[in-house]
């Protein structure tokens, strides 16, 4: 009989089977706990927007100021994992929701994440700059949410798949009419003075196009991200990972580490049962002459 899950296994489930954009609705959850129940244990034990409100804007913030930017860079990051408001937070997390389970029918989590992260920085950047050349952009001094990336995963799968559609109201149609319609409200709204980090949309929107064109060339700007994450990560373990033994042929010459020796051997195990499970199933003369001299060589070894 089949048990029920507790709610925190249930949790725990859904991080770990759920795509990339149940982890990222979770870290933002988790941003989000974190700075409401801290704000508010210090509204009720002392000053309502006290010092420890000011350290966590500080903290999980992008300035909009250039020159307090300067000393705060890490709100580039920080920025688009946070939420001040329950109502943003809530609308933010049910457009990555549908979008990022879009997203995930063509392309990797791994891709998810690094559409979310650059589109959300590039974003920033654009807020950053808009601030710096024009006089009337926004009455807001800090950015923060994830809307910048999202709008990238939006954007992404729209320009991907432009024939694909939804229903809506029993409607079918075109799935690419929705971003659209947010980038041109986004559009129309630069210089309103209405708190909203317009220019940050735009340039989520931007990177999500940009990264379905060229897929498959080294240019692509994911492509490229990805590569250098992955030369980011290769680097950092190398720093922390044990010596590797070598072992050597005759006459004392190194050719294979143990961790490499190791994975033939179990690549080699891998296909030797492949192999056996195959006569099991259809007799030895189902199996080709390649697979037949490889059990061979192994049963000598």
């Amino acid at each position: 009989m089949q048990t029920e899950r507790t709610f925190v296994d249930e949790l725990k489930y859904q991080y770990k089977s759920g795509g990339m954009h149940i982890r990222l609705i979770f870290i933002n959850a988790i941003v989000f706990l974190g700075i409401g129940l801290t704000i508010m244990v210090e509204n009720l034990t002392g000053t309502r927007g006290g010092p420890v409100a000011h350290f966590l804007t500080d903290v999980f913030t992008l300035q909009s100021d250039i020159k307090l930017f300067i000393y705060k860079p890490w709100g580039l990051i920080t920025s688009i994992f946070s939420h001040f408001s329950l109502g943003h937070f809530l609308m933010n997390m049910i457009f990555l929701f549908f979008s990022g389970r879009m997203f995930l029918q063509f392309f990797t989590s791994r891709r998810l994440l690094h559409v979310y992260v650059i589109a959300g920085i590039i974003g920033g950047l654009f807020e950053l700059l808009a601030h710096l050349v024009f006089k009337n952009v926004s009455d807001t001094a800090v950015v923060v949410g994830a809307s910048g990336s999202i709008m990238g995963i939006f954007m992404a799968v729209a320009f991907y798949r432009p024939s694909l559609k939804v229903g809506f109201f029993g409607i079918e149609i075109p799935f690419i009419i929705f971003p659209i319609l947010f980038l041109a409200s986004d559009l129309l709204s630069l210089g309103s003075g209405d708190s909203v980090a317009h220019f940050a949309h735009i340039g989520g929107a931007l990177v999500g196009i940009l990264s379905v064109q060229n897929i498959h060339s080294s240019t692509n700007i994911i492509n490229m991200s990805e590569k250098f994450g992955q030369r980011f990560l290769t680097f950092f373990s190398g720093l922390f990972r044990p010596k590797q033994k070598m072992r050597v042929q005759k006459g004392g010459r190194p050719v294979k580490t143990d961790e490499q020796y190791n994975m033939e051997a179990k690549e080699r195990q891998k296909k030797t049962d492949v192999i056996l499970d195959k006569i099991s199933k259809s007799g030895y003369e189902s199996l080709t002459k390649a697979e037949k001299e490889f059990l061979f060589s192994q049963s000598k070894k």
